[in-house]
C-alpha cells in the first residue's frame, strides 16, 4: 500500500528591506536569527526557509513551516508578548512587507 503524504503548514511574507539594512535582515530573519530562535521554543515548528529575489536584491521572501496550522496558532497565542515586541523592533528593517498567505504543504 503505498504512503499517504504528510501535510503541514507554512505561512509565507515577502519583504522589501532597506538597503542599508540586508545584512541585520539576514541575521534576524535567516537560519539562526531571532525570528526562528523564538519559533524554536513551540512546540510544532518545523523550520524557516529565507529567499533573496535575484533580479531585486533588497526584496526577500520568508517561509515559515509548522507541523500544522494549530501549532502556529497556539504559539502565536503562547509567545504573542515576544512576537509582538520582535516584529515591532524589525520594522526599521524593511520599506514593506506583505503577507503572501497560508499553505499546506505536502511532502
Amino acid at each position: 500500500m503505498p504512503l499517504r503524504p504528510t501535510t503541514s503548514f507554512a505561512y509565507v511574507w515577502e519583504y522589501v528591506v532597506r538597503p542599508e539594512h540586508v545584512h541585520e535582515f539576514y541575521r534576524t530573519y535567516g537560519p539562526h536569527g531571532a525570528w526562528v530562535q523564538l519559533f524554536s521554543r513551540a512546540e510544532g515548528y518545523v523550520r524557516t526557509e529565507l529567499f533573496r529575489d535575484e533580479s531585486r536584491p533588497n526584496r526577500f521572501v520568508t517561509i515559515d513551516v509548522w507541523a500544522s496550522r494549530e501549532a502556529r496558532d497556539a504559539f502565536r497565542l503562547r509567545f504573542a508578548a515576544e512576537y509582538t515586541a520582535l516584529d515591532a523592533r524589525c520594522e526599521a528593517l524593511t520599506l514593506s512587507e506583505r503577507f503572501i498567505g497560508d499553505f499546506s504543504v505536502e511532502s
